[in-house]
């Protein structure tokens, strides 16, 4: 680990003044300061904001949720109204790491954290993320892992948080805080794909600050999941996994809401499978058939091909679970 400075702050004004002199912002710790010890990160300066006042989840007067960026994933899994109104996003959380770091991991630093590609950890191998223009080591690798959609040449990596497909399922928002004041981006542009600049990865002015991820108001009934796959049931990232909402009146869809993890460079929506659904009556074969648009625009490498059959799959699963028809 190399040598930094830590400032603790009490206020936004504090974090902001210090965010724009470079400092890196520091909640959890759970991924930064693990990126540290590896020598993958090497900020000169940390800025501890565990005091902010941003630990609330609220109800929005139309009725969605704001979710602080400094709740801890444990306390937004096990919030009434998160677990009542948008169960998909508290089965992703559960779902996620072990209960000692949900205890300790924030809302806001686990959308900011970094892909969990070998490659990119291992400071020898060539990793454009880590090093602009050294390579990717991974596309000729052992990629087993690694994302078929939304891939560039210059990188391969999935985007490894749980809850960040939940969100992008429902079309979130997230709210910034920076030297320029107040904005909110679509949360379906805050995560970037990589392109020819991946180590660019959200889409953050210098010095900006998470302060919470707002979901919008849907219609109810609403009924919501989470699905993972994975190689083993705990402390485990996706092979591949599907967060579905979907909205029944009447014996129809009315609205469908569907994004795929563990097989994009950032949580993947389809709305392939969503078009697919909405007007339809709920059955086993409209599951099927929707489903098989999951992968579609897939660019699978040498290793992960059962990547395009697995999301298949999981998403059909899915919907059949939301859905309740087998």
């Amino acid at each position: 680990m190399h040598p930094f400075t830590y400032t603790r702050v009490s206020d936004t004004r504090e974090a902001l003044n210090a965010g724009r002199r470079g400092g890196r912002y520091l909640a959890g710790g759970t991924t930064l300061v693990d990126l540290m010890r590896e020598t993958v990160e090497r900020p000169e300066a940390l800025v501890d904001i565990s005091g902010l006042p941003l630990g609330e989840v609220t109800v929005t007067e139309r009725g969605g949720l704001r979710i602080g960026a400094l709740v801890t994933m444990s306390e937004a899994a096990a919030h009434p109204k998160v677990r009542t109104l948008y169960p998909v996003i508290s089965e992703a959380l559960e779902l996620s790491a072990s209960a000692q770091l949900r205890n300790m991991a924030t809302i806001g630093g686990n959308i900011m954290q970094r892909t969990r590609c070998t490659y990119f950890r291992d400071v020898t191998a060539a990793c454009n993320k880590r090093q602009p223009g050294s390579g990717c080591a991974a596309r000729e690798g052992v990629n087993r892992t690694h994302a078929i959609l939304g891939t560039s040449d210059a990188c391969v990596a999935t985007h490894p948080s749980d809850v960040a497909v939940a969100f992008a399922a429902l079309e979130a928002s997230v709210h910034l805080l920076g030297p320029d004041g107040e904005r909110r981006i679509a949360f379906a542009d805050f995560l970037l794909r990589p392109g020819s600049t991946p180590q660019r990865e959200q889409a953050l002015r210098h010095g900006e600050l998470i302060t919470a991820v707002e979901i919008p108001a849907l219609p109810r009934p609403l009924k919501s999941g989470y699905l993972k796959v994975r190689d083993r049931q705990s402390y485990e990232f996706a092979l591949t996994s599907a967060a579905v909402a979907l909205h029944v009146r009447g014996g129809l869809i009315r609205e469908a809401r569907v994004a795929a993890g563990g097989v994009g460079t950032v949580p993947w929506k389809l709305p392939a499978v969503e078009r697919h659904l909405v007007g339809e009556r709920p059955s086993g074969a409209l599951w099927t058939a929707a489903a098989a648009r999951a992968a579609e625009g897939a660019h699978p490498l040498q290793h992960n091909r059962f990547k395009v059959e697995l999301l298949k799959r999981t998403v059909e699963r899915q919907l059949r679970v939301v859905g309740g028809t087998r």
